[in-house]
């Protein structure tokens, strides 16, 4: 299988290093999960979402995960994957090859709830299933409140590896579909471990800003928020199941029609 790997962290951040390695994990009872084109941003892009560059040029530099050929992008992860769907992967395989699968991560962070609408590691696997390349994202929990806050980084990828080999062993997502993945904090994970496959939580983040001022007196806001405060949390949903320290799977749609209201709108517009 060829699989394609980027992420939103960066080419030199330790979650991506650690899951290619995974994958490419000779001492695996299934040996290395597939062949890997490496392609990642230059530098982190955290929250950046599905923004993709127009008006700068993409550079790429050769880089190097475990010692193995990467290219780095100076752009954002949609970016990524879209050079390298388009142009990278071709040109260092064959005019008209495309990978088996995209895999983007892993984060440092949990994606969950609505920090998938903010997530570049998730948009960098829905632009691939926009192309038409089934695409599987990975995130870390940090759970910064603990005594241990440094994650197992091998440990996680491990966890991502059992995931991911459990979630294609009958075969490779559809051309068009996305996974999300998190994984608990890693002092959590052990033998007993549950998987939740599981809807995101779609409720508000809590939002906080600290007023400071410039020496001059200026005033700016600087946000101190953590990032998985909800205003509400619903049984089953990936954040519930995430805080219980399961490993959770989250299936997503880049489809942001509401299909229940077109009918209501069509008749208003009509009856007007």
């Amino acid at each position: 299988m060829n699989i394609l790997l980027t992420n939103d962290d960066g080419i030199h951040a330790p979650g991506i290093a650690a899951l290619h390695n995974a994958l490419n994990d000779y001492s695996h009872h299934d040996g290395p999960l597939g062949n890997i084109f490496t392609v990642a941003p230059a530098a982190p892009q955290s929250a950046t979402s599905h923004g993709i560059t127009y008006h700068t040029p993409l550079m790429v530099t050769n880089e190097t995960i475990n010692n193995q050929p990467a290219l780095a992008v100076e752009g954002r992860p949609a970016d990524c994957t879209k050079l390298a769907l388009t142009n990278l992967y071709p040109e260092h395989h064959s005019p008209t090859a495309r990978p088996d699968l995209v895999i983007s991560g892993m984060n440092a962070g949990a994606n969950c709830g609505i920090n998938v609408i903010y997530s570049g590691t998730v948009a960098a696997a829905i632009e691939a299933a926009f192309i038409g390349v089934p695409a599987i994202a990975v995130s870390l929990h940090l759970d910064i409140t603990s005594e241990h806050p440094t994650p197992d980084w091998d440990l996680a990828a491990q966890a991502a590896r059992t995931t991911i080999d459990s979630l294609i062993q009958t075969g490779l997502p559809n051309q068009h579909e996305v996974l999300s993945i998190n994984i608990p904090a890693t002092q959590y994970l052990n033998d007993d471990t549950q998987t939740a496959v599981c809807p995101m939580n779609t409720h508000a983040l809590v939002d906080q800003y600290e007023q400071r001022s410039t020496p001059r007196g200026a005033h700016y806001y600087w946000s101190t928020a953590h990032g998985l405060e909800f205003r509400s949390t619903d049984s089953g949903s990936d954040v519930q199941q995430l805080f219980e320290r399961n490993i959770t799977i989250t299936p997503l749609t880049f489809d942001l029609t509401n299909h229940n209201r077109l009918s209501y709108w069509n008749d208003r517009i009509n009856n007007t």
